[in-house]
């Protein structure tokens, strides 16, 4: 694990080091408080810290103070080295945050002990914070494309219409569907058919800006949210949607294949959350035209304006 050691007496620093690298510990090693506290600044600073608590610049309880203002994920477990023995300095160092203390001079068993107790509730609250990741990454997103679900896009379309109408930007909003996929299932099965759904996903999610944001909406439906992006901008991008699929074919165990989609689109500019229902149903009527004239187009649904 890597750990963070701050310590100004030279003799104590290398002590504390050899022991920890000798149980194959990776050190940042500083040699006062404030070195120190920039290091904890950093991006993917150590997680466990060991401070003595006399230090020039900036003392192991000012640290421990500050790092608790911090509030990071994970948790920064923090240990105090100190001469200071009493009850008293004990307390007042665990109040200003620090989760345990080693005497010094210090028993390289004692050290031992107290670093592979501290190491391992690191390492619990770690795989806690990415189960707890997981979890919410699996509430929000579908399980088979991992694009957001529709409870989440719609969320999404919420939000950035709530934007546009604050801001007077346009939200374009674009529905796409899989041309005949009951079709590709009934021939190629139920297998082929989930793998077209995620290499399309994958390709909606790559041919959109950053800041574009895709969900599968329902079945071979896909729904797109477009922040800032005009009418004309939106039919450019279903066209090049569409004709990415057109040219390049679905390629699986089965073989290659080429898959169509249909778009339908819309514009509004300064209608807020509660017209989502509308923008959606605009956008889903344009769609279905398109399937009506012969699919693997771009329809337009029109454009709401306040």
């Amino acid at each position: 694990m890597r750990i963070l050691i701050a310590e100004d007496d030279i003799i104590t620093r290398r002590l504390l080091a050899a022991q920890l690298k000798n149980w194959g510990h990776e050190l940042v090693v500083c040699s006062d408080g404030q070195q120190a506290w920039e290091q904890i600044n950093r991006t993917g600073s150590p997680k466990l810290v060991v401070l003595d608590w006399m230090m020039p610049g900036m003392d192991g309880l000012t640290l421990s103070r500050e790092i608790r203002k911090l509030e990071t994920k994970p948790y920064t477990y923090i240990i105090l080295l100190t001469a200071r023995s009493s009850k008293e300095d004990i307390v007042d160092g665990m109040e200003a945050g620090a989760d345990d203390y080693i005497i010094k001079p210090f028993e390289p068993q004692e050290l031992r002990v107290r670093i592979r107790a501290a190491t391992r509730i690191v390492q619990l609250q770690e795989d806690l914070l990415k189960a707890l990741e997981k979890s919410e990454f699996q509430a929000s997103h579908d399980a088979l494309t991992g694009l957001w679900n529709r409870y989440a896009i719609l969320g999404i379309l919420h939000r950035e219409l709530a934007r546009g109408f604050r801001e007077m930007n346009p939200v374009s909003v674009i529905m796409a569907d899989i041309d005949h996929f009951k079709k590709i299932n009934d021939t190629y099965g139920h297998l082929t058919g989930d793998e077209v759904l995620r290499q399309t996903a994958n390709r909606l999610t790559h041919l959109l800006r950053p800041y574009d944001a895709v969900g599968r909406y329902g079945g071979e439906e896909f729904l797109l949210v477009l922040p800032s992006c005009s009418t004309q901008e939106a039919l450019n991008v279903a066209e090049r949607l569409r004709g990415s699929f057109q040219e390049n074919p679905i390629n699986n165990v089965e073989g290659s294949f080429n898959v169509s989609l249909s778009f339908g689109v819309v514009m509004v500019r300064g209608k807020d959350s509660q017209d989502a229902d509308a923008i959606i149903g605009l956008a889903d009527e344009a769609l279905y035209k398109a399937k009506n004239l012969g699919r693997n187009r771009v329809e337009f649904g029109g454009e709401l304006l306040s």
